[in-house]
């Protein structure tokens, strides 16, 4: 089973208005404001898995600065979960500096069927993870058996339209102070596995897993291969980013590094498995 834990998709109205949610929500300015950048709705994500040979996939929201956006979309999320149960599981968004709101909506999303949370940007959204409301959004995400899925870029190398401020040491100590939360770290971490080299890192990752995410964009197919020497081949999850890239590109970057099969097998969808308890 090939699972893609990294797809994102958007209502109509959204997708076919893109110049109206520029001038509304940072965040969506921030990653789509290039023309190029492709915005896909549950329709074309269904045909393209189909095409791609990908048996399910992870869609996961925004990380909209709008309470109301992240309820109007968290709705598509999971209205789209309920039509196409066996193809896709739902995570939805929320807006921590809409306070106790936000804390009602992970709890809306978890009885309605949303297995995560993500991808939470808190560089655009303007929250810390040190925010109270953030601390019970977790707990509420711990006790649901929920994943926090957040953003992660590199300190360094090329700028890109979303890159953003989310860095390793940004991310870090949510892992420090969360030791329970299952955390996936999006677009392998900016480069966090290879703090793993250091024992008291490495030690801190009992619950925290890495998606492949926009690889094509980032490293070199070798990666794949270093990052399972150091953090092993169990914490990584195969994820596009689409409709941004086809999953083939990381596909065919994967098996292009020669893994072993069970390694190989894991990445694409075993690893997902476990972690979504399917």
């Amino acid at each position: 089973m090939i699972i893609d834990f990294h797809t994102h998709v958007f209502p109509p109205g959204i997708a076919e208005r893109r110049s109206k949610y520029l001038g509304r929500d940072a965040t969506f300015s921030l990653v789509y404001a290039e023309p190029k950048a492709k915005l896909a709705t549950v329709e074309d994500l269904i045909r393209d898995m189909d095409d791609n040979g990908i048996d399910r996939s992870v869609i996961l929201n925004l990380g909209w600065t709008s309470h109301e956006l992240c309820v109007e979309t968290n709705d598509y999320i999971l209205e789209s979960v309920t039509r196409f149960p066996k193809r896709l599981l739902g995570f939805c968004m929320v807006q921590p500096l809409a306070g106790e709101e936000a804390v009602r909506e992970v709890e809306r999303c978890a009885r309605n069927g949303a297995r995560g949370i993500g991808e939470m940007r808190p560089d655009v959204q303007g929250f810390g993870f040190e925010n109270p409301v953030v601390k019970a959004m977790i707990d509420i995400v711990i006790d649901h058996g929920l994943i926090l899925l957040s953003h992660v870029s590199e300190p360094v190398g090329h700028q890109y339209f979303g890159k953003g401020k989310v860095t390793p040491d940004v991310i870090y100590p949510l892992i420090i102070n969360f030791r329970d939360l299952k955390l996936v770290c999006a677009h392998w971490g900016g480069g966090l596995p290879f703090y793993a080299l250091m024992p008291e890192v490495g030690e801190t990752f009992k619950n925290v897993y890495f998606d492949t995410a926009a690889t094509p964009f980032l490293y070199k197919p070798e990666i794949f291969k270093h990052a399972a020497e150091i953090i092993g081949a169990a914490k990584i999850l195969f994820g596009s980013d689409y409709p941004l890239l086809s999953p083939k590109r990381i596909i065919d970057q994967l098996k292009s590094v020669r893994l072993s099969a069970r390694d190989t097998a894991g990445i694409l969808g075993g690893n997902a498995r476990k972690l979504l308890s399917l």
